[in-house]
Protein backbone atom coordinates (compact mmCIF):
# COMPACT_ATOMS: atom_id res chain seq x y z
CA UNK A 1 0.00 0.00 0.00
CA UNK A 2 1.25 3.75 -0.90
CA UNK A 3 3.27 4.67 2.68
CA UNK A 4 2.64 8.08 3.80
CA UNK A 5 5.59 10.67 3.98
CA UNK A 6 5.36 10.75 7.90
CA UNK A 7 5.68 6.72 7.87
CA UNK A 8 8.71 6.92 5.77
CA UNK A 9 10.09 8.98 8.11
CA UNK A 10 9.30 6.95 11.13
CA UNK A 11 10.48 3.96 9.31
CA UNK A 12 13.97 5.75 8.12
CA UNK A 13 14.81 6.13 12.07
CA UNK A 14 13.48 2.88 12.97
CA UNK A 15 16.11 1.42 10.64
CA UNK A 16 18.60 3.37 12.58
CA UNK A 17 17.68 2.26 15.65
CA UNK A 18 17.74 -1.47 14.55
CA UNK A 19 20.97 -1.14 12.95
CA UNK A 20 22.09 -0.51 16.60
CA UNK A 21 22.23 -4.47 16.83
CA UNK A 22 23.25 -7.39 15.41
CA UNK A 23 22.31 -8.98 12.34
CA UNK A 24 21.37 -12.89 12.25
CA UNK A 25 19.24 -14.11 10.46
CA UNK A 26 15.27 -15.24 10.92
CA UNK A 27 13.80 -18.67 11.48
CA UNK A 28 11.31 -19.89 9.07
CA UNK A 29 7.93 -21.21 10.75
CA UNK A 30 7.69 -24.70 10.62
CA UNK A 31 4.22 -26.08 11.49
CA UNK A 32 1.99 -25.70 14.08
CA UNK A 33 1.95 -27.99 16.94
CA UNK A 34 -1.18 -28.24 18.89
CA UNK A 35 -1.61 -28.15 22.71
CA UNK A 36 -3.48 -28.02 25.84
CA UNK A 37 -6.20 -25.58 26.40
CA UNK A 38 -6.24 -26.15 30.10
CA UNK A 39 -3.89 -24.01 32.11
CA UNK A 40 -2.86 -27.19 34.55
CA UNK A 41 -1.36 -24.05 37.23
CA UNK A 42 -4.64 -22.07 37.39
CA UNK A 43 -5.45 -21.26 41.21
CA UNK A 44 -1.34 -23.03 42.46
CA UNK A 45 0.60 -19.30 40.33
CA UNK A 46 0.16 -16.52 42.29
CA UNK A 47 2.93 -14.06 40.92
CA UNK A 48 4.02 -14.33 37.28
CA UNK A 49 7.51 -12.30 36.01
CA UNK A 50 8.02 -11.40 32.11
CA UNK A 51 11.47 -10.20 31.39
CA UNK A 52 11.71 -9.22 27.96
CA UNK A 53 14.75 -9.10 25.82
CA UNK A 54 15.27 -7.81 22.14
CA UNK A 55 15.47 -8.68 18.23
CA UNK A 56 16.82 -11.83 18.64
CA UNK A 57 16.45 -14.98 16.63
CA UNK A 58 15.84 -18.38 17.82
CA UNK A 59 18.64 -20.09 15.20
CA UNK A 60 20.63 -17.58 16.76
CA UNK A 61 19.81 -17.66 20.75
CA UNK A 62 19.42 -21.04 20.64
CA UNK A 63 22.43 -22.73 18.64
CA UNK A 64 25.49 -24.18 18.64
CA UNK A 65 27.21 -21.48 19.64
CA UNK A 66 25.63 -20.66 22.79
CA UNK A 67 25.96 -16.76 22.86
CA UNK A 68 23.84 -16.23 26.15
CA UNK A 69 25.00 -19.56 28.36
CA UNK A 70 23.02 -18.96 31.16
CA UNK A 71 19.87 -18.34 29.42
CA UNK A 72 20.14 -21.21 27.23
CA UNK A 73 22.14 -23.51 29.01
CA UNK A 74 21.99 -22.75 33.06
CA UNK A 75 18.38 -21.93 33.13
CA UNK A 76 17.08 -23.66 30.28
CA UNK A 77 18.23 -26.85 32.42
CA UNK A 78 16.16 -25.36 35.25
CA UNK A 79 12.86 -24.89 33.42
CA UNK A 80 11.29 -25.22 30.20
CA UNK A 81 12.67 -23.95 26.81
CA UNK A 82 9.88 -23.11 24.22
CA UNK A 83 11.24 -23.60 21.03
CA UNK A 84 8.25 -22.75 19.38
CA UNK A 85 7.56 -19.27 20.31
CA UNK A 86 7.17 -16.24 18.15
CA UNK A 87 7.20 -12.90 18.26
CA UNK A 88 3.68 -11.53 16.95
CA UNK A 89 4.91 -8.17 14.50
CA UNK A 90 8.23 -6.15 13.87
CA UNK A 91 9.45 -3.99 15.13
CA UNK A 92 9.32 -3.66 18.63
CA UNK A 93 6.65 -1.42 20.13
CA UNK A 94 3.74 -3.33 18.84
CA UNK A 95 5.28 -6.30 19.72
CA UNK A 96 4.97 -5.11 23.80
CA UNK A 97 1.44 -3.83 23.25
CA UNK A 98 0.30 -7.31 21.93
CA UNK A 99 1.61 -8.74 25.01
CA UNK A 100 -0.12 -6.52 27.40
CA UNK A 101 -3.67 -6.01 25.65
CA UNK A 102 -3.68 -7.74 22.48
CA UNK A 103 -4.31 -5.40 20.55
CA UNK A 104 -2.13 -5.81 16.91
CA UNK A 105 -0.27 -3.36 15.40
CA UNK A 106 -0.96 0.03 13.96
CA UNK A 107 0.74 1.44 10.96
CA UNK A 108 2.30 3.96 13.88
CA UNK A 109 3.21 0.78 16.75
CA UNK A 110 5.04 -0.86 13.96
CA UNK A 111 7.25 1.76 13.24
CA UNK A 112 7.88 2.26 16.94
CA UNK A 113 5.43 5.83 17.49
CA UNK A 114 8.00 8.44 16.94
CA UNK A 115 5.39 11.03 17.37
CA UNK A 116 4.25 9.87 20.90
CA UNK A 117 0.58 10.15 19.67
CA UNK A 118 -3.10 9.79 20.69
CA UNK A 119 -5.03 7.00 19.02
CA UNK A 120 -7.39 8.41 16.84
CA UNK A 121 -10.57 5.64 16.61
CA UNK A 122 -12.18 5.51 12.75
CA UNK A 123 -14.73 3.45 13.47
CA UNK A 124 -16.93 3.38 17.02
CA UNK A 125 -17.20 -0.40 16.27
CA UNK A 126 -14.58 -3.09 17.80
CA UNK A 127 -13.79 -5.70 15.17
CA UNK A 128 -12.75 -9.48 15.38
CA UNK A 129 -10.92 -10.16 19.18
CA UNK A 130 -11.93 -6.39 20.61
CA UNK A 131 -9.65 -4.88 17.62
CA UNK A 132 -9.97 -0.91 18.15
CA UNK A 133 -9.69 0.62 14.25
CA UNK A 134 -7.78 3.72 13.44
CA UNK A 135 -3.97 5.06 13.39
CA UNK A 136 -1.89 6.50 16.28
CA UNK A 137 0.18 5.40 19.40
CA UNK A 138 -2.21 6.25 23.45
CA UNK A 139 -5.04 4.14 23.20
CA UNK A 140 -8.04 5.14 24.69
CA UNK A 141 -9.25 4.59 28.08
CA UNK A 142 -12.11 2.27 26.47
CA UNK A 143 -8.69 -0.27 25.53
CA UNK A 144 -7.80 -2.46 28.51
CA UNK A 145 -4.81 -4.44 29.80
CA UNK A 146 -3.48 -6.83 31.98
CA UNK A 147 -2.65 -4.28 34.36
CA UNK A 148 -6.47 -2.87 34.26
CA UNK A 149 -7.49 -6.49 34.47
CA UNK A 150 -5.69 -7.06 37.33
CA UNK A 151 -6.63 -4.26 39.29
CA UNK A 152 -10.34 -4.94 38.59
CA UNK A 153 -9.40 -8.20 40.25
CA UNK A 154 -8.24 -7.05 42.89
CA UNK A 155 -4.80 -8.02 42.38
CA UNK A 156 -2.03 -5.99 41.93
CA UNK A 157 0.69 -5.15 39.47
CA UNK A 158 4.12 -3.40 38.62
CA UNK A 159 6.68 -2.30 35.79
CA UNK A 160 10.03 -2.39 35.89
CA UNK A 161 12.14 -0.11 33.69
CA UNK A 162 15.40 0.38 33.14
CA UNK A 163 17.34 3.27 33.62
CA UNK A 164 13.85 4.95 33.72
CA UNK A 165 14.05 8.62 34.85
CA UNK A 166 17.93 8.58 34.93
CA UNK A 167 17.85 11.92 33.16
CA UNK A 168 14.87 13.56 34.17
CA UNK A 169 14.78 16.20 31.13
CA UNK A 170 13.47 13.18 28.92
CA UNK A 171 11.19 11.76 31.42
CA UNK A 172 10.19 10.93 34.65
CA UNK A 173 11.27 8.60 36.90
CA UNK A 174 7.97 6.78 37.44
CA UNK A 175 5.35 6.53 34.82
CA UNK A 176 8.24 8.18 32.34
CA UNK A 177 6.40 9.03 28.88
CA UNK A 178 6.93 11.67 26.56
CA UNK A 179 4.36 14.82 26.46
CA UNK A 180 1.05 13.94 24.51
CA UNK A 181 1.30 14.67 21.03
CA UNK A 182 5.26 15.37 20.81
CA UNK A 183 8.34 14.04 19.26
CA UNK A 184 9.53 11.07 21.44
CA UNK A 185 12.98 11.72 22.44
CA UNK A 186 13.90 7.98 23.86
CA UNK A 187 14.18 6.33 20.88
CA UNK A 188 18.05 7.09 21.12
CA UNK A 189 20.35 6.02 24.63
CA UNK A 190 21.45 8.98 25.82
CA UNK A 191 25.29 8.52 26.85
CA UNK A 192 27.00 9.64 29.91
CA UNK A 193 27.91 12.85 30.81
CA UNK A 194 28.14 15.38 33.36
CA UNK A 195 24.72 15.98 34.12
CA UNK A 196 23.55 12.27 33.69
CA UNK A 197 26.55 10.33 34.76
CA UNK A 198 25.05 6.92 34.42
CA UNK A 199 23.56 7.68 30.91
CA UNK A 200 19.99 7.11 30.00
CA UNK A 201 19.11 4.12 28.35
CA UNK A 202 15.01 4.05 29.15
CA UNK A 203 13.06 3.72 25.93
CA UNK A 204 9.77 4.21 25.86
CA UNK A 205 8.64 2.00 23.06
CA UNK A 206 9.64 -0.83 25.61
CA UNK A 207 7.46 -0.10 28.20
CA UNK A 208 3.62 -0.94 27.64
CA UNK A 209 1.90 0.60 29.89
CA UNK A 210 2.92 4.05 28.28
CA UNK A 211 0.30 3.61 25.58
CA UNK A 212 -3.05 3.39 27.53
CA UNK A 213 -5.23 6.09 28.64
CA UNK A 214 -6.12 3.75 31.49
CA UNK A 215 -2.93 3.81 33.18
CA UNK A 216 -1.00 6.67 32.12
CA UNK A 217 -4.37 8.97 33.20
CA UNK A 218 -4.69 7.15 36.71
CA UNK A 219 -2.46 7.74 39.80
CA UNK A 220 -1.98 4.21 40.24
CA UNK A 221 0.94 4.80 37.08
CA UNK A 222 2.98 7.25 39.62
CA UNK A 223 3.63 4.45 41.66
CA UNK A 224 3.15 0.96 39.53
CA UNK A 225 5.79 2.26 36.60
CA UNK A 226 8.79 2.48 38.12
CA UNK A 227 12.34 2.66 37.47
CA UNK A 228 14.00 -0.95 37.95
CA UNK A 229 17.54 -0.20 39.00
CA UNK A 230 15.97 1.69 42.12
CA UNK A 231 13.16 -0.66 42.93
CA UNK A 232 12.72 -4.36 41.89
CA UNK A 233 15.30 -6.17 44.44
CA UNK A 234 13.81 -3.91 47.44
CA UNK A 235 10.45 -5.50 46.49
CA UNK A 236 11.12 -8.70 45.86
CA UNK A 237 12.48 -8.93 49.32
CA UNK A 238 9.11 -9.83 50.81
CA UNK A 239 6.12 -11.47 49.77
CA UNK A 240 4.21 -9.01 50.23
CA UNK A 241 5.89 -6.22 48.44
CA UNK A 242 5.96 -8.53 45.48
CA UNK A 243 3.30 -7.87 42.76
CA UNK A 244 0.65 -10.50 41.33
CA UNK A 245 2.21 -9.76 37.75
CA UNK A 246 5.44 -8.24 37.10
CA UNK A 247 6.51 -7.07 33.73
CA UNK A 248 10.63 -6.18 33.61
CA UNK A 249 12.45 -4.29 30.43
CA UNK A 250 16.07 -3.69 31.22
CA UNK A 251 17.56 -0.40 29.45
CA UNK A 252 18.41 -0.65 25.82
CA UNK A 253 22.17 -1.80 26.77
CA UNK A 254 20.74 -4.59 28.75
CA UNK A 255 18.52 -6.09 26.93
CA UNK A 256 20.62 -6.71 24.00
CA UNK A 257 19.41 -4.31 21.66
CA UNK A 258 22.13 -1.84 21.17
CA UNK A 259 25.79 -3.16 20.32
CA UNK A 260 28.00 -0.89 21.03
CA UNK A 261 26.22 0.63 23.73
CA UNK A 262 25.98 4.28 23.72
CA UNK A 263 28.58 4.28 26.86
CA UNK A 264 30.88 2.32 24.87
CA UNK A 265 30.48 -0.97 26.19
CA UNK A 266 29.79 -4.07 24.35
CA UNK A 267 25.84 -4.92 24.34
CA UNK A 268 24.30 -7.73 22.34
CA UNK A 269 24.11 -11.18 23.56
CA UNK A 270 27.03 -10.21 26.30
CA UNK A 271 25.30 -7.50 27.87
CA UNK A 272 21.79 -10.04 28.03
CA UNK A 273 24.29 -12.74 29.62
CA UNK A 274 25.41 -10.21 31.92
CA UNK A 275 22.17 -8.91 32.54
CA UNK A 276 20.78 -12.52 33.12
CA UNK A 277 23.10 -13.79 35.55
CA UNK A 278 23.09 -10.13 37.70
CA UNK A 279 19.02 -10.04 37.93
CA UNK A 280 17.82 -13.28 37.43
CA UNK A 281 19.18 -14.80 40.98
CA UNK A 282 17.41 -11.97 42.68
CA UNK A 283 13.77 -13.61 41.34
CA UNK A 284 14.29 -16.91 42.09
CA UNK A 285 15.38 -16.45 45.16
CA UNK A 286 12.54 -14.06 46.02
CA UNK A 287 10.11 -15.39 48.45
CA UNK A 288 7.45 -15.12 46.17
CA UNK A 289 8.66 -16.91 43.24
CA UNK A 290 10.07 -19.68 45.39
CA UNK A 291 6.48 -19.95 46.64
CA UNK A 292 4.27 -19.76 43.39
CA UNK A 293 6.45 -18.16 40.40
CA UNK A 294 6.21 -18.67 37.25
CA UNK A 295 9.34 -16.38 35.57
CA UNK A 296 8.88 -15.66 31.48
CA UNK A 297 11.73 -14.66 29.63
CA UNK A 298 10.97 -13.75 25.79
CA UNK A 299 12.06 -12.06 23.03
CA UNK A 300 10.10 -9.25 21.59
CA UNK A 301 10.89 -10.52 18.13
CA UNK A 302 13.48 -11.94 16.26
CA UNK A 303 16.13 -10.06 14.13
CA UNK A 304 16.35 -9.17 10.34
CA UNK A 305 18.83 -9.67 7.40
CA UNK A 306 20.16 -6.98 5.67
CA UNK A 307 21.93 -6.94 2.28
CA UNK A 308 23.89 -4.48 -0.03
CA UNK A 309 23.10 -3.16 -3.02
CA UNK A 310 25.58 0.14 -4.70
CA UNK A 311 24.59 2.91 -1.90
CA UNK A 312 20.94 0.81 -0.87
CA UNK A 313 21.22 -1.15 2.12
CA UNK A 314 17.76 -3.92 2.35
CA UNK A 315 16.71 -4.71 5.80
CA UNK A 316 14.13 -7.95 5.57
CA UNK A 317 12.00 -9.39 8.14
CA UNK A 318 10.32 -12.64 6.78
CA UNK A 319 7.19 -11.86 9.22
CA UNK A 320 6.49 -15.41 9.66
CA UNK A 321 4.05 -16.31 12.66
CA UNK A 322 2.59 -19.23 14.18
CA UNK A 323 -0.60 -20.55 15.77
CA UNK A 324 -2.80 -19.12 12.97
CA UNK A 325 -2.06 -15.66 14.32
CA UNK A 326 -4.75 -13.05 12.38
CA UNK A 327 -3.44 -9.83 10.91
CA UNK A 328 -4.98 -6.82 12.59
CA UNK A 329 -7.25 -4.18 11.46
CA UNK A 330 -4.92 -1.40 11.30
CA UNK A 331 -1.60 -2.98 9.81
CA UNK A 332 -0.37 -2.07 6.31
CA UNK A 333 -0.92 -5.12 3.39
CA UNK A 334 1.90 -7.47 3.08
CA UNK A 335 3.99 -8.06 1.52
CA UNK A 336 5.39 -4.40 1.66
CA UNK A 337 8.09 -2.80 0.76
CA UNK A 338 9.03 0.84 2.21
CA UNK A 339 12.00 2.75 1.04
CA UNK A 340 13.67 5.42 3.17
CA UNK A 341 16.75 7.27 1.61
CA UNK A 342 19.47 5.00 1.44
CA UNK A 343 17.47 1.69 3.07
CA UNK A 344 14.59 -0.22 1.84
CA UNK A 345 12.13 -1.85 4.47
CA UNK A 346 11.16 -5.09 3.29
CA UNK A 347 8.22 -6.71 5.38
CA UNK A 348 7.48 -10.16 3.99
CA UNK A 349 4.28 -11.03 6.59
CA UNK A 350 2.47 -9.47 9.69
CA UNK A 351 4.37 -11.90 12.32
CA UNK A 352 7.40 -11.58 14.23
CA UNK A 353 8.97 -14.55 13.33
CA UNK A 354 10.52 -17.25 16.01
CA UNK A 355 12.56 -16.28 19.19
CA UNK A 356 12.58 -18.91 21.27
CA UNK A 357 11.39 -18.38 25.44
CA UNK A 358 12.83 -19.86 28.83
CA UNK A 359 9.61 -20.37 31.41
CA UNK A 360 10.44 -21.16 34.43
CA UNK A 361 8.33 -22.24 37.63
CA UNK A 362 7.81 -24.68 40.74
CA UNK A 363 5.41 -26.29 38.77
CA UNK A 364 8.03 -27.15 35.40
CA UNK A 365 10.45 -29.64 35.68
CA UNK A 366 14.22 -29.03 35.18
CA UNK A 367 15.29 -29.83 31.60
CA UNK A 368 11.49 -29.29 29.87
CA UNK A 369 11.02 -28.76 26.25
CA UNK A 370 8.03 -27.93 24.44
CA UNK A 371 7.78 -27.75 20.63
CA UNK A 372 4.46 -26.39 21.02
CA UNK A 373 4.02 -23.32 18.90
CA UNK A 374 2.96 -20.33 21.28
CA UNK A 375 3.26 -16.51 20.72
CA UNK A 376 2.92 -13.51 22.65
CA UNK A 377 -0.97 -13.14 22.16
CA UNK A 378 -0.38 -17.14 23.67
CA UNK A 379 1.27 -15.78 26.75
CA UNK A 380 -1.17 -13.19 27.68
CA UNK A 381 -4.31 -15.79 27.67
CA UNK A 382 -2.03 -18.03 29.89
CA UNK A 383 -1.88 -15.12 32.55
CA UNK A 384 -5.11 -14.23 32.39
CA UNK A 385 -6.18 -17.72 32.81
CA UNK A 386 -3.82 -17.92 35.63
CA UNK A 387 -5.71 -15.46 37.93
CA UNK A 388 -9.21 -16.02 36.15
CA UNK A 389 -9.41 -13.31 33.83
CA UNK A 390 -11.22 -12.50 30.45
CA UNK A 391 -9.29 -12.53 27.11
CA UNK A 392 -7.91 -9.48 25.85
CA UNK A 393 -8.07 -9.00 22.01
CA UNK A 394 -6.08 -11.99 20.29
CA UNK A 395 -5.63 -13.73 23.25
CA UNK A 396 -9.24 -14.72 23.06
CA UNK A 397 -9.09 -16.05 19.89
CA UNK A 398 -9.33 -19.70 20.52
CA UNK A 399 -6.40 -20.53 18.31
CA UNK A 400 -4.07 -18.84 20.69
CA UNK A 401 -3.72 -21.01 22.83
CA UNK A 402 -2.52 -21.13 26.37
CA UNK A 403 0.78 -23.06 28.29
CA UNK A 404 -0.30 -26.38 28.68
CA UNK A 405 0.82 -29.64 30.14
CA UNK A 406 3.82 -29.16 27.68
CA UNK A 407 4.87 -26.73 29.58
CA UNK A 408 3.89 -27.07 33.12
CA UNK A 409 5.34 -30.71 33.61
CA UNK A 410 4.98 -30.36 37.66
CA UNK A 411 2.15 -28.84 37.84
CA UNK A 412 0.21 -31.76 39.75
Amino acid sequence: MSIPANQKLAAAAAIALLLTGGITACSSSGSLTQGTETVPVTGKVKHVFVLTLENKSYATTFGSTAPVPYLTQTLAAQGATLQGYFGTGHVSLDNYISMVSGQAGTLDTVADCQTYQDFNQTSPNLVQNGQIVGTGCVYPSTVKTIADQLTAAGLTWKGYMGDMGNDPARESSTCGHPTLNSAELTQVAEAPSSSVPNGDFYATRHDPFMYFHSIIDSGVCQTNVVNMQNNLANDLASISTTANFNFITPNLCQDGHDNPCADGTTGGYPAINAFLTTYIPLILNSPAYKQDGLLIINFDESNYTASVSGSTETITFPGNYCCNQLAGPNEPSYPETINAGSYTLVYGNYGGDQTGAIVLSPFIKPGTVSTVNYNHYSMLRTVEDIFGLSHLGNAADLEQIPFGTDVFTAAQ
